[in-house]
């Protein structure tokens, strides 16, 4: 008996990563359905469970009862283990940082929000979001299996640079992976394994949010994802092409921002004029409006929510303010829609406040300047997730895990 549970454990060694990732985007609620995904047998489906249940990643139920009325055998539930290790999230952006535990699953254990101002120097500000990091890590008691940073610049491979940080007060080519890392070290956040310093991965907010929502919001089950959003300031993009973020040779792919929608609109960080980057991010909804956003009242992008939330559409000149917008909108995700022909559309950020506020204008736009939107209408929706930044930042740290969890968390 112990001989042929060995040799369906070994057998099924290599599904270990990806019977995980089922779990982890909800995929495989149960045994049986772990099974068919996998296209292994029951009983190696069963090994696959028992060891990352001992891996401490999933829970098993022991005692599986079937629904009033159903036929058949009950299959046992698959969930995460809500007592599981955690990947350390960290978010920077123009008015601040936050940092957060995420477990399997994109749950949040735990967040600690941070300070309003950023500093120009990028290793202060790293640090200290680290640092907050690292507190609710040691808190928790729960085991780390690595920390992922989102940063509102284009972030170049191979070398882990923010290669256009124009929001922030950054030098362009900021280090921020590596100074990421060395602060990591510093801190003490250790590995789960061998008490090593934990690997650090740091890429675009935009980037890692699209990855969020296409695992575990949104864009769940959308084959080509497109998700278009902006946060504190100025707009981003990603594309989610099955399962993996594209992006680029280096790392630079989907600067949507700089899209050109009003030619004789506002002046750009970039030095043109009309770009989606400055026509459709919260500060063009204030000035729109003919608002200004109150000292203290919160970051720009909260603001910016609450005012369509309260304001919309009653009073008229924050109407026409919020209809401008998704009409700059929609015009540059047409252009979108022409060229990269997404099977779903999810907007972030205050681009998802837009589309619950007059989400048939929106679709209306981008339907009448697209090609294929004319030929068949692509869904627009509002991201679901409310951190998707720090929940994409987590993903980063948990794919080597998805990857291999036993390399990772040891046998």
């Amino acid at each position: 008996m112990t001989q042929t549970r060995t040799t369906r454990l070994e057998r099924g060694r290599s599904a270990l990563g990806p019977a995980l990732e089922l779990v982890h985007t909800g995929q495989a609620p149960t045994r049986a359905v772990l099974t068919a995904e996998l296209g292994v047998t029951r009983a190696t489906a069963g090994a696959v469970a028992g060891e990352l249940e001992a891996l401490g990643l999933i829970t098993v139920d022991a005692h599986p009862t079937a629904p009033v009325g159903s036929q058949g055998r009950p299959s046992h539930r698959l969930a995460v283990d809500p007592d599981g290790p955690v990947a350390l999230a960290a978010q920077i952006h123009a008015d601040g940082y936050r940092a957060a535990l995420v477990g399997l699953g994109g749950r949040l254990v735990a967040t600690a929000p941070g300070c309003g101002i950023v500093d120009a120097d990028p290793a202060q500000i790293i640090s200290e979001v680290v640092r907050a990091g690292a507190e609710l890590l040691h808190a928790s008691g729960r085991r780390c299996v690595g920390a992922g940073l989102a940063v509102p610049s284009a972030v170049a491979e191979p070398d882990g640079t923010a290669l256009n940080p124009l929001h922030l007060a950054w030098e362009a080519g900021a280090p921020v992976r590596d100074t990421f890392r060395a602060c990591l070290a510093e801190a003490r956040v250790t590995g789960p394994a061998d008490g090593a310093p934990v690997t650090g991965f740091a890429a675009n907010d935009l980037n890692v949010a699209a990855l969020a929502e296409y695992r575990h919001g949104a864009g769940r089950g959308a084959r080509h994802l497109l998700v278009v959003g902006t946060g504190h300031h100025g707009v981003g993009g990603a594309l989610v092409l099955d399962g993996r973020l594209h992006t680029g040779s280096s790392g630079l792919a989907l600067e949507v921002g700089h899209l050109t929608v009003d030619p004789d609109g506002r002046p750009c960080h970039c030095g043109s004029c009309g770009c989606l980057d400055v026509e459709t991010d919260p500060a063009a909804l204030f000035a729109a409006a003919g608002r200004a956003p109150v000292s203290g009242g919160g970051s720009l992008l909260s603001q910016a929510g609450e005012l369509i939330r309260d304001r919309y559409p009653r009073d008229a000149r924050v109407r026409e303010a919020v209809e401008r917008l998704i009409d700059r909108l929609g015009l540059g995700l047409a252009g979108l829609v022409n060229i990269l022909n997404p099977d779903r559309i999810v907007l972030a950020g205050l681009h998802r406040h837009l589309v619950e506020a007059d989400g048939e204008r929106l679709r209306g736009v981008v339907a009448d300047r697209s090609l294929w939107g004319r030929s068949g209408s692509v869904p627009v929706l509002p991201s679901s997730l409310e951190h998707s930044s720090l929940v994409g930042a987590a993903e980063l740290a948990w794919q080597p895990v998805l990857d291999d969890p036993i390399g990772v968390l040891g046998g």
